[in-house]
């Protein structure tokens, strides 16, 4: 095993340096106005919550700057909130592992928000209060780990459904409120760099690209090349296209092709400057904030990708070793405006965010299903850009209260030159004797055994490039009124419009050999010839493809594109009553006609078979209540119900494959797919003991109707995903959330402790999952075929992403007077089903098990400017991840790797 780098353990050691000699090293703490960070002024310990920008149509909470005053407590729902500052004490770089820290929450994949157990295709995500579109081809819902946290303001998230939020409400609905125009003046700049055990330093692999990649946008040299351009705008089919080998040579290039070994991947590095200021002008005031953040990330995973091919796991059908480098890269900025007169406000936000990754795989193994022994490499670039721009207006006109909402948002997706290649090992005949004569006479292509050969025949050796490219546009408008009837009732009433438009397109080529013969490529793999030893950009080459005249095959053009669309309008009607002074009840129901479409592209001037398209138009009326019992000066009780939906995907409802890099795995939609309905009921108990500080207690129910879940099937040589709707399922259990903080004042008034305090932030959520299965059952798989659901599911199996067990622990110390706070973060999630096993296997699931971080920031001054120092540590017990199926003693790993250890320092400075 690899020692860690030394840079690690220096930045290990770098965080003793922090702790000592606080007291005389602290300065002012940062706090938040208007949902900007303003240097220079300490958080108030006696502050229930600090000061939060929460920005929702239809909500109390859009009140911002309130002072001393518990959100949590005082809101009509079951919340959590994370403010500005809560965010940056967790010193995660992103939104979703900050959430990760929430009561109930956890985080799968590439920054999906799974709340209770349920899979993020029921977590609604939101920009303030607005929804966003996905940069992803697979979801609908926005991987949240593409918002740095020095965009955001408060994260939000609301576990029990109210008729303000849409009805594709599941597990919970995720507010992000961004930074919006500061009361005064500031400018503040970070840097930092990290490094990873597993990679920094180490071996990885890569490919040059285009100069420019480090910045995150190519310069030009992943464009579509000429030939190819033609051919998609002739609107022919490659094998008819006069110009087809012209294609072929233009797409296999030397920097997007060729793997490189690198023995010294880079440190991680990354800034950020935020600055904002205000003017008066009159009765009114106007502020603006711009903010710029970019960081680079290099991550390598030692994979082993395993599949089984028997019932009991003990013979296996694949058998790879995969060393997989990402460098991800990230670039956003936002501009904003405020303009506040009275009590009213308007404001202006423009997102932008760039998310990249590029991707080099190579991959070492066996595939029993015809006894080879192959290399696989691959190359990618995934460009993720969100463009987002927000009108919102608050004004209130007593008794009268109008919210305005105007939004509209673009996210794109480019994957250009996806390509792979397999190369397969030449064995020796089996026979004694012409193993000699091969040895001996290097006849009949012996002199190649032991080398690995791409014979293009795509069994033995394979090539592919493969172009895809999505744009989703999404408007949104929405009008909100909240009326006060008196002084123990209100009502709040609004009506939204939201019209989403995707369309994708993939076109994937594979290159095949025509001109078989004993001097070229030869017939077989036992007799190759020379050529098929050339590395990929030598083995296609434009006189190579001529010479042997190797073709082109489009391998899905039924799926070559695809449309989508969904266009909602809503109302809702909510009432707020003060039945007495501790008894509240709000009380509303939302009306949603919702129409959603899923058809294939005509991409060629003549029509060919393409798969099945889908259309859902249905209305819906959406109920919600919750009961607020304040029987003591310091308790409550809430007990709440709701009926809500959740919609399948655009890409789950389309028969197309999609190769996803995070999981290993391809995966094909369902044009049969059709919506959930879900029944929600929780009870909680709420204690707030002391400022800031309190406990609760919950139990939570949820009866899901035709959920829609994830299953995996084989056409005989390789393993595919896809979802289909099971008859039924049942969720419930419990969890319980505690901050407490313990003052350590009274071991001295003086020095180090004088104004410190412990801080305990812990929660655990157990939940339980049960699909429901009968004999009688029948569902729709992915081709159509109406089966029995026992053919897919199994009865009492858990759902998709759900574990039982998830909990989170924050012990630190910080103190009152100042930004110096140091904290020891324990994450806990029990094992989790991410796919029913082809039956009769059995199915895979993850064990994410334990992760420990430390985290530790101090604000020091040095001649008169205020500097911010921050270490994270993640990760500290080398955690490994671990994907499986079990059966016995026999297991198949699909995923495993080692995480490493993440070490990273971070310096800003306020002005």
């Amino acid at each position: 095993m690899k020692t860690m780098p030394a840079f690690v353990r220096l930045l290990l050691a770098s965080s003793a340096l922090i702790v000592p000699g606080a007291a005389s090293a602290q300065t002012g703490d940062t706090a938040q106005t208007g949902g900007a960070v303003v240097p220079g002024t300490a958080p108030d310990a006696t502050a229930d919550q600090p000061q939060t920008d929460i920005s929702i149509p239809g909500a109390d909470i859009v009140v911002t700057g309130r002072r001393n005053a518990n959100i949590e407590r005082d809101t009509d729902q079951v919340v959590s909130v994370l403010s500005t500052e809560d965010i940056a004490r967790t010193g995660e770089g992103d939104i979703a592992g900050s959430l990760s820290h929430v009561s109930g929450l956890s985080v799968v994949g590439n920054g999906y928000v799974y709340v209770r157990g349920l899979g993020d295709r029921y977590s609604l995500s939101l920009l303030n209060g607005l929804p966003l579109p996905s940069p992803e081809p697979l979801k609908r819902v926005v991987p949240l780990d593409i918002f740095p946290t020095s965009v955001i303001s408060s994260a939000l998230v609301q576990k029990s459904y109210s008729p303000n939020f849409p009805g594709e409400f599941g597990g919970g609905v995720i507010n992000l409120t961004t930074i919006a125009a500061p009361e005064k003046s500031f400018l503040s700049i970070d840097g930092g760099v990290g490094v990873n055990s597993v990679t920094t330093g180490q071996l990885g692999y890569t490919y040059f690209g285009s100069p420019s990649d480090w910045t995150g946008f190519d310069n030009g040299q992943r464009d579509t090349p000429p030939a190819l351009q033609a051919f998609l705008n002739s609107g022919d089919q490659i094998g008819s296209y006069a110009d087809e080998q012209d294609v072929a040579k233009q797409l296999v290039l030397p920097r997007m092709a060729v793997v490189q070994r690198n023995t010294d991947i880079p440190v991680d590095w990354s800034g950020n400057i935020t600055g904002g200021t205000s003017f008066d002008l009159g009765g009114s005031r106007l502020g603006i904030i711009a903010s710029a953040g970019y960081s680079n990330e290099w991550r390598t995973r030692d994979t082993l990708n395993q599949t089984a091919d028997s019932a009991d796991l003990s013979t296996l059908r694949t058998n790879y070793e995969r060393v997989i480098t990402d460098n991800h890269v990230v670039v956003n900025g936002l501009f904003g405006m405020g303009l506040e007169f009275g009590r009213n406000k308007i404001r202006w936000t423009n997102l932008y965010i760039r998310d990249t990754l590029k991707d080099t795989r190579l991959a070492q193994g066996d595939n029993s299903y015809n006894n080879y022994h192959s290399i696989i490499q691959d190359t990618a670039w995934y460009e993720r850009q969100l463009i987002d721009t927000q009108l919102v207006g608050e004004f209130k006109f007593d008794p009268v209260d109008v919210d305005i909402r105007f939004g509209y948002a673009n996210s794109k997706r480019r994957s250009p030159y996806e390509t792979s290649f397999t190369y397969t090992r030449v064995d020796a005949p089996l026979s004694e004797p012409d193993k000699q004569s091969c040895y001996t006479d290097y006849q009949d292509g012996c002199g190649y055994v032991g080398l690995y050969a791409n014979v293009l025949d795509n069994q033995s050796g394979s090539a592919s490039v493969a172009f895809s490219r999505l744009n989703e546009n999404l408007w949104f408008g929405g009008v909100d009124f909240t009326v006060d009837a008196g002084p123990d009732l209100k009502f709040v009433s609004g009506v939204s419009y939201t019209d989403t438009r995707r369309t994708s397109t993939r076109r994937d080529f594979g290159f095949t050999l025509q001109n078989r013969t004993a001097d070229g490529f030869g017939f077989n793999i036992a007799n190759p010839g020379p050529v098929s030893l050339f590395r990929p950009d030598y083995l296609l080459e434009p006189t190579v493809i001529e010479y042997y005249d190797v073709r082109l095959v489009e391998r899905d053009p039924g799926s070559a594109g695809f449309g989508a669309s969904l266009t909602n309008m809503a109302a809702y009607l909510q009432g707020k009553w003060d039945v007495s002074d501790t008894v509240h009840v709000d009380l509303g129901v939302r009306y949603e006609t919702a129409k959603q479409t899923t058809a294939p592209l005509d991409v060629f001037t003549v029509p060919i078979a393409s798969t099945q398209g889908n259309k859902i138009d249905r209305d819906y009326w959406l109920p919600a209540a919750t009961v607020t019992w304040s029987f003591a000066p310091d308790m409550q009780f809430r007990l709440s119900g709701s009926k809500t939906i959740a919609r399948p995907q655009f890409r789950e409802l389309l028969y197309q494959r999609y190769y996803d890099p995070a999981t290993n795995r391809t995966y094909t939609g369902n044009p049969y797919l059709t919506d959930s309905q879900l029944y929600n009921a929780e009870a909680r108990y709420e204690w707030y003991f002391a400022s800031g500080q309190h406990i609760s207690l919950a139990g939570f129910y949820k009866r899901l109707e035709h959920p829609i879940e994830q299953y995996l099937y084989t056409d005989g040589n390789s393993y595919f995903s896809s979802f289909a709707n099971a008859p039924k399922a049942d969720l419930y259990g419990a969890e319980i959330d505690v901050t407490k903080y313990f003052d350590l004042s009274a071991l001295s008034d003086t020095g180090f402790f004088a104004a410190r305090r412990i801080r305990l932030n812990a929660n655990y959520t157990y939940t339980h999952s049960r699909v429901k299965v009968t004999a009688g059952d029948m569902t729709y798989n992915n081709t159509g075929a109406y089966i029995p659901s026992t053919n897919l599911f199994r009865d009492d199996r858990p759902l998709t992403g759900q574990s039982d067990h998830v909990a989170n622990l924050e012990f630190g110390m910080e103190s009152r007077d100042g930004l110096s706070q140091q904290s020891f973060i324990l994450n806990y999630a029990s094992k989790r089903l991410t796919a029913r096993g082809p039956l009769p296997q059995p199915d895979i699931f993850e064990y994410p098990g334990f992760t420990l971080d430390f985290v530790a920031r101090q604000g020091i001054r040095i001649a008169g400017i205020e500097l911010k120092a921050k270490v994270a540590v993640r990760n500290i017990t080398g955690n490994i991840y671990k994907e499986y199926q079990q059966s016995d003693d026999n297991r198949v790993y699909w995923n495993r790797y080692r995480q490493g250890t993440s070490a990273k320092f971070t310096l800003g400075l306020d002005f």
